[in-house]
């Protein structure tokens, strides 16, 4: 099946023919195609879903069981956004990064983009 971003695509403003970009929004990188003259943007509809998924995860609260396995304590992750993540081509190693923040917020890491981020500041 073809894509709809592999058509020429002319600007509707200026009429140019629009060139295939990347936008970066929110810690995903979201296809795109813009116009050299006037710069308008268009985001691929299939990435513009996928960052609406990320919204809607993003602003729900999970409430996820406190466990004990062996000597650790173990928390669910939900299904939901396990599969987000996989959705997103993002290999997902057997370990991640946990990093206690305050007495009140864990952090987990699944990738090291940030990581790399992080240590050139």
């Amino acid at each position: 099946m073809t894509d709809i971003f592999d058509t020429t695509i002319m600007c509707k403003r200026c009429g140019e023919e629009m060139e295939q970009t990347t936008v970066h929004k929110a810690g995903l990188e979201l296809r795109a195609i813009e116009c050299p003259k006037c710069n308008d943007k268009i985001i691929h509809p299939e990435d513009k879903l996928h960052l609406e998924q990320y919204n809607t995860l993003k602003g729900k609260t999970y409430h996820v069981k406190l466990r004990m396995v062996g000597n650790s304590h173990a928390i669910s992750i939900p299904k939901e956004i396990v599969s987000f993540i996989q959705q997103q081509e993002r290999l997902m190693d057997d370990m991640v990064r946990l990093c206690f923040e305050d007495m009140r917020n864990l952090r987990i890491q699944f990738s090291q983009e940030n990581e790399e981020e992080e240590d050139g500041n």
